[in-house]
């Protein structure tokens, strides 16, 4: 398949690092299509955490007023449950951006909303149910399109690979891998939130025992992290157990985990820790998830990705608005990113190692809070640093002024 100017960008996935790329390329006045294998936005336990650092990028954009219309609970510290107390270790109040907070909204009413503000510029189009499982190929090697599950192909200028942390098109492209590892897998699931309880306190643990908790504004997202590959012996304990332990990490939690009548109710997220060390191939690059698999610690992975697709339209929009091939810009985007996201994976990989596996592994109670976490509690504008590191990563991308282009009010 040829390659003709006429080609979109074609970005495959429909998450928020593929939405995000095809609304700010649609800006820019660039043709893309996205192409999203599900037929809606409605599925449980993704993520759901947007941080400071996009809700910035929306208020660069003008759309922040908007998106924080949907309803949503907001996080401006994060506590966590030690020996029966409750620590404070992250502050988000004193970041100098427009919403100095987490919002907590679930990602299909975010998906919704990018779809809706992207499908206001004429040359964005979103193609749902439209699974693509490989690409084609010119006879330079290059990538001129992708084929879809039902035997179509599509030509394109530039794949964008934004297919998840399974990417796809990552693997028939070949692109080199470097697993880095997680110590852990997690079981997610939801509790109805108990009245009164407070939303701050983001996570319990104890010996052996770990509970994560997101607020959705009525009910709770939990995850349950436990050492990787035991997810069948925490199983075979069985759902008493399980109900129990979070019981005895979460007091309050007493009444409302009855709610969990099945293991159907809780489901396996396999963690992983890696990266790709060559983003790129000529004619397609690949972004967020499909690019580095961050691990949920800090819940940083939506946002550490939706970066990537400010830096794809910052380095390339303009290149393709003048119809050049941007193979030879594709290693700018993997540079504009490579610091942070490393910095970030470091970061979370020595958690894994130091902290949360050592609390998996261990047998005896906690009788008190490690010596950062009593730090971090008893000196306030300590705070301010992790809250700076979990809220807006490193180096935060801006997004880049481009010239204005009519919209459809559609």
């Amino acid at each position: 398949m040829e390659r003709t100017q006429s080609d979109p960008v074609i970005v495959v996935g429909g998450g928020p690092t593929g939405m995000m790329a095809g609304l700010l390329l649609a800006r820019a006045g660039i043709p893309v299509t996205v192409l999203e294998k599900h037929r809606d936005f409605l599925r449980d336990f993704r993520g759901d955490t947007v941080h400071p650092s996009t809700l910035e990028i929306f208020h660069e954009l003008g759309m922040l007023e908007r998106l924080l219309q949907i309803p949503h609970s907001r996080v401006e510290e994060i506590g966590v449950r030690i020996a029966s107390r409750d620590w404070s270790i992250a502050d988000f109040r004193h970041l100098p951006v427009a919403a100095p907070f987490i919002a907590m909204m679930p990602q299909w009413d975010l998906l919704n909303f990018i779809a809706t503000q992207a499908a206001r510029y004429p040359s964005f189009r979103l193609v749902m149910e439209a699974e693509a499982v490989g690409v084609t190929k010119d006879e330079t090697g290059r990538v001129s399109g992708v084929r879809l599950r039902d035997g179509r192909t599509m030509g394109a200028r530039l794949v964008v690979a934004a297919d998840g942390r399974r990417s796809v098109l990552r693997e028939v492209i070949d692109l080199p891998l470097q697993k880095l590892g997680a110590p852990m897998d997690v079981f997610w699931f939801r509790l109805d939130k108990p009245g009164g309880m407070r939303g701050d306190t983001f996570g319990s643990l104890d010996a052996g025992r770990f509970l994560v908790l997101i607020d959705r504004r009525d009910y709770f997202q939990c995850a349950f992290p436990f050492l990787k590959g035991q997810a069948d012996q925490v199983q075979s304990e069985g759902l008493h157990a399980f109900r129990e332990s979070i019981a005895k990490l979460v007091p309050e939690f007493s009444d409302v985990v009855r709610g969990l009548t099945s293991w159907d109710d809780i489901k396996l997220l396999d963690v992983s820790l890696d990266r790709l060390t060559r983003w790129y191939h000529p004619g397609c690059i690949a972004i967020g998830d499909a690019a580095h698999t961050m691990s949920p610690i800090g819940g940083v992975g939506i946002n550490v990705a939706v970066q990537d697709a400010v830096a794809l339209a910052n380095h390339l929009a303009l290149p393709l608005a003048r119809g050049e091939n941007v193979d030879s810009r594709l290693p700018e985007v993997q540079a504009a990113r490579w610091t942070a996201v490393t910095r970030m994976q470091t970061l979370q990989k020595l958690a894994q190692d130091k902290f949360i596996e050592p609390i998996l592994q261990r047998q005896k109670p906690l009788i008190r809070a490690p010596l950062p976490v009593r730090l971090l509690n008893y000196l306030p504008y300590a705070r301010r640093l992790p809250g700076r590191i979990i809220g807006m990563g490193f180096n935060p991308v801006k997004v880049r002024s481009f010239n204005a282009y009519p919209t459809n009010e559609r």
